[in-house]
């Protein structure tokens, strides 16, 4: 067997199986393919949504800024758990906060945030 590097001599591996019909748009697509460090960042922002309640707190800080007793309120589990997920969500970039006196309010760190929420919602609504 021989190795052609970008060919279409449909004797490769990975032509044969598939007849290497679609090399045209492979080759073209190759340009925009993102990069394996850009696909590493986006598949951790979607682990840092993966979770139940950071979702949750996400959507109730939709409302606009909140502490964390607010917080607990709302998506009904403990105040340490919910402590717990902010950190998660900060050091993913997706929520900021700031302080007032002892108080900290949490608030979505950016309208991105806000469009990648609604469009899961429009998703699954479909």
């Amino acid at each position: 067997m021989h190795k052609h590097e970008n060919c279409n001599c449909n004797e490769c591996p990975h032509h044969v199986e598939c007849g290497g019909e679609n090399i045209d748009k492979v080759k073209l697509f190759e340009n925009k393919m993102i990069t394996e460090e850009e696909a590493y960042y986006v598949s951790e922002l979607f682990k840092a949504i993966s979770d139940l309640t950071r979702v949750r707190i996400l959507f109730s800080l939709l409302a606009g800024d909140m502490c964390v007793c607010d917080i607990t309120e709302l998506v009904g589990v403990s105040q340490s758990a919910v402590s717990h997920q902010l950190r998660v969500l900060k050091q993913a970039g997706l929520v900021k906060y700031r302080r007032e006196g002892k108080t900290i309010y949490y608030s979505i760190a950016d309208d991105h945030v806000s469009s990648i929420l609604a469009m899961g919602l429009e998703h699954i609504s479909e």
